[in-house]
């Protein structure tokens, strides 16, 4: 990295996530109920982080999560529109923390925190070769 990179606190992001059979915990446990489940719920706040990002990443860098602190609060079933949304509290070398909230139109269904890394991506790349087998 040859100059600091600098994500500017209050800097947001957002995702969209309709929810379908395929995001409920239902649809990998059949005696549960089809409601989103709380792995696809962090997944659309991560995503909600890393666009709030990627405005200010250089040409071949990407961000990658580096620790989840998340609340689920609520139910949301299938065709609801769960809309996360994620504001930079942060910027620490190359770690960027997150204040992170998910609405379903209705209702707060999560809150929480993120932590993502600025990586250069050919490095990691790079990394990810090395534990491959020959």
């Amino acid at each position: 990295m040859s100059s600091k990179i600098e994500i500017p606190i209050g800097a947001e992001g957002t995702q969209n996530l309709i929810v379908s059979r395929e995001y409920t915990v239902g649809h990998f446990h059949p005696d549960m109920p089809l409601v989103l489940g709380t792995p696809f719920l962090i997944y659309v706040m991560e995503v909600a982080a890393s666009n709030a990002m990627k405005p200010y990443l250089p040409e071949g860098w990407v961000s990658v999560g580096a620790e989840v602190a998340i609340k689920h609060l609520a139910p949301t079933p299938i065709g609801f529109n769960v809309t996360a949304k994620a504001t930079v509290t942060e910027c620490k070398g190359r770690l960027v923390t997150f204040s992170i909230t998910a609405h379903d139109g209705v209702e707060l269904v999560g809150e929480g925190t993120h932590v993502r890394g600025m990586v250069d991506r050919s490095k990691f790349d790079a990394r990810v070769a090395e534990k491959r087998p020959a």
